[in-house]
């Protein structure tokens, strides 16, 4: 077990004058904060003797219907008796892989990829292999190549692990076309796929994108949160799994925390059947739009030359490669000394490498904040490039041997 990357970064970034382009928080202050407040008081003092009791395994009846009418947004049609409620995807994600996964056995993962699930994966001894992603997704004849050289070895992927929707960190989405040729080949190999999406109902433009367990509910293990579209601090999260592995994972939910939070749960439950949710999430798809946009344009007009960033259409991050011969961790603490913190793209890769690259996340600064870093961020990334340009390349620690995601690069 090793620590994050991005836990080791939050004591630094606290400082009020360092600018955090490297968090992924909510902007919870968007909520109609007296609103929620007032129902939550109403909550406690009309129902405060099931509010404060131990609840089940699996979570409240009545917020799993509500989750499903939720999932529905993205095309799934689901039971409530299927979906297990956990504390954020995070435990999620847990329980999945203490159920399959053994010390040694093969998870495959996309390059770059979310670093909670990494340390997970690493926690339970799984041999992560990553399979590369571009601007449009994760690459599927990389992962047939992968699954084909797998099979020749003689080992047996145990599931594929994958963000599909605005991607953390690369924020990249997975095309539809390819959606479709994922899970012909994952059925071809007889692999699971753990799907993945906080950032679903956070894109900027048109409907949100048809989940891929819409499309297969037998192979497909969807995880989903409200950290992103209501609070992080509730800390609620749900898995919809097929019926044999929903029971496996309330088993194993019983043993870890015995149930998740009653009285959060309850709070959800209330705010999704008496407060306008959908307009919340369009509002906080406006407020990450135009966080997205300042950090765009800053980087369009700051950035030195040589360096290429993703341009997503929804979620929190930005993905920007450095010019050859820089090192983002290296950089780090330079970086912080200069008032700008991010992370080092070393994070979201299993084997360490990844040193060219930096996730930047525009979801919490407010605008005028988010020029400033980026602004500081430029002076740094040219202080590096003129370091290298008078003294030598930096040592690299490796390349990252994955193709590196580059939708409309600048």
């Amino acid at each position: 077990m090793v620590p994050s990357e991005i836990r080791a970064l939050f004591a630094m970034v606290a400082r009020p004058e360092v600018v955090s382009l490297a968090g992924g928080a909510p902007y919870v202050s968007a909520l109609p904060l007296d609103a929620v407040g007032e129902m939550i008081g109403e909550l406690v003092a009309g129902k405060g003797a099931e509010v404060l009791q131990y609840g089940s395994a699996q979570g409240d009846p009545g917020l799993r219907e509500h989750i499903c009418d939720v999932m529905s947004l993205e095309g799934i049609h689901a039971s409530p008796d299927d979906v297990a409620v956990t504390v954020g995807a995070q435990q999620a994600l847990d329980l999945i892989t203490k159920i399959f996964v053994d010390p040694g056995d093969v998870v495959l993962a996309e390059a770059p990829s979310y670093v909670g699930a990494l340390g997970t994966f690493a926690a339970y001894q799984a041999d992560v292999v990553h399979v590369p992603l571009d601007e449009g997704g994760l690459i599927p004849t990389a992962l047939r190549e992968t699954l084909a050289r797998l099979h020749t070895e003689g080992r047996r992927v145990k599931f594929l692990y994958t963000v599909p929707t605005f991607q953390n960190p690369a924020g990249v989405t997975l095309t539809t076309a390819r959606r479709a040729q994922i899970l012909e080949i994952c059925a071809e190999y007889d692999v699971l796929v753990i799907e993945d999406n906080p950032y679903g109902l956070l894109g900027f433009d048109g409907d949100p994108m048809r989940a891929l367990r819409a499309d297969d509910s037998s192979r497909v293990i969807y995880l989903g949160s409200f950290s992103k579209t209501i609070a992080s601090g509730l800390r609620v999260g749900w898995v919809l799994a097929p019926h044999a592995v929903r029971a496996k994972l309330v088993l194993a939910a019983e043993s870890a925390i015995l149930c998740p939070s009653n009285f959060s749960q309850l709070a959800v439950r209330e705010y999704l059947a008496t407060q306008p949710w959908r307009e919340q999430i369009k509002d906080f798809r406006e407020l990450y739009r135009d966080r997205r946009d300042a950090m765009l344009d800053s980087l369009d007009q700051l950035m030195p030359e040589g360096c290429t960033w993703t341009r997503p259409a929804g979620g929190f991050f930005v993905w920007l490669t450095l010019p050859e011969g820089l090192d983002s961790k290296a950089m780090a603490p330079r970086a912080i000394a200069d008032r700008v913190a991010y992370v080092p793209g070393t994070g979201f890769y299993a084997d360490g490498t990844g040193h060219r690259h930096m996730r930047l996340s525009y979801c919490f600064p407010e605008p005028h904040r988010i020029r400033e870093g980026v602004r500081r961020l430029a002076a740094v990334v040219e202080q590096e490039i003129k370091l290298r340009d008078t003294f030598g390349g930096a040592a690299q620690s490796g390349s990252t041997g994955v193709h590196t995601p580059g939708p409309d690069v600048v």
